[in-house]
């Protein structure tokens, strides 16, 4: 599938790719040496033969590269201890408190209570 990355906010061409598995928001992309957080994916569709069909996409992507502390967690990945009740469960920021981490140096570093 005929991929473009395009840089996040100004929309900017960064590069044409051909990936068989595309990569859904919220998750990491390494090309060559770089690293892409994939923030937003948009599909092309071109008519053909009266029928619309997925041409390309477009992946809006950050430069970043993947924390060492991020973690598959609930389908989805993480950054820092998923299990502390301070942490935002998201790929782009860690938690409130101590937003560069690591957890283990947090003062308020606590394992979130399980509601009945």
């Amino acid at each position: 599938m005929h991929v473009e990355l395009r840089q996040a906010g100004s929309n900017r061409l960064l590069e044409r790719l051909d990936l068989d598995e595309i990569p859904q928001p919220g998750r990491w992309l390494v090309v060559d040496d770089r690293s892409f957080l994939v923030l937003q994916r948009h599909h092309r569709y071109q008519l053909r033969s009266g029928r619309y069909e997925l041409s390309s996409i477009a992946l809006q992507v950050k430069a970043q590269k993947q924390p060492a502390d991020a973690r598959w967690w609930q389908g989805r990945w993480v950054i820092g201890d998923p299990s502390c009740r301070y942490n935002a469960h998201s790929p782009l920021l860690r938690c409130a408190v101590l937003p560069d981490g690591p957890c283990d140096r947090c003062a308020h570093h606590s394992t979130a209570s399980v509601e009945p």
